[in-house]
């Protein structure tokens, strides 16, 4: 089957507002310029007027063991209720297929597109399977960039700081980050940086 690439005003709003949310970081700008082709050749078929494009940087930690083989899937959410699943990350990975996602040490990017959900995203649950020769994966964080057709840009790290393992404590698959309740303070403060849920000496996850 041939697909035809059609460029509409929606899709040029999107690599607009995607290269001038990052202009101020030139690796970053060029990255998304490649992520949003990637999004708009896999979206060919069909009309996406309503979706937005979610980029995702996922830092494995470094200590001892801290990487994995289990399946890692998302859930992402706004302060409205709203949500957008991700059931397995990896199927969104840019970094080929040659790639070993969740690697110790590793910095993974991911990118895809999903139902545009409000601004900003302030709600992680984040999901491993436990499958795997070595299912304990350890997450620094994830951070996350949102955008779509008349839509700002939204940014938001998650210091997630926890092991997913049944075996290392809290012995939890699922870890949850939910900064919305944040949300009215930050507004009201007007502050126009990214959204920042937790912090780098860990956070008090569920």
């Amino acid at each position: 089957m041939k697909l035809s690439l059609q460029i509409t005003p929606q899709n040029l709003l999107i690599v607009h507002k995607v290269q001038s949310c990052e202009a101020d970081k030139e690796m970053k700008k060029s990255l998304y310029t490649t992520i949003l082709l990637i999004a708009l050749i896999s979206a060919a078929a069909g009309d996406h007027s309503d979706e937005c494009v979610y980029t995702l940087y996922v830092k494995t930690g470094s200590i001892i063991k801290a990487g994995t083989d289990s399946k890692i899937s998302l859930a992402l959410g706004d302060p409205q209720g709203r949500s957008v699943w991700v059931p397995d990350l990896q199927s969104w990975g840019l970094m080929g297929p040659s790639h070993d996602y969740y690697e110790r040490g590793n910095l993974d990017i991911f990118s895809g597109r999903g139902p545009c959900i409000g601004s900003p995203v302030c709600r992680l649950n984040l999901t491993s399977d436990g499958s795997g020769s070595h299912h304990g994966w350890y997450c620094d964080y994830i951070e996350v960039t949102s955008t779509g057709p008349h839509k700002e840009c939204s940014q938001t790290i998650f210091y997630v700081n926890q092991w997913l393992a049944t075996d290392v404590a809290p012995f939890k698959l699922t870890v949850q980050l939910d900064g919305c309740s944040l949300w009215d303070q930050h507004a009201k403060q007007a502050v126009k940086e990214r959204f920042v849920v937790g912090n780098r000496r860990g956070f008090a996850a569920t």
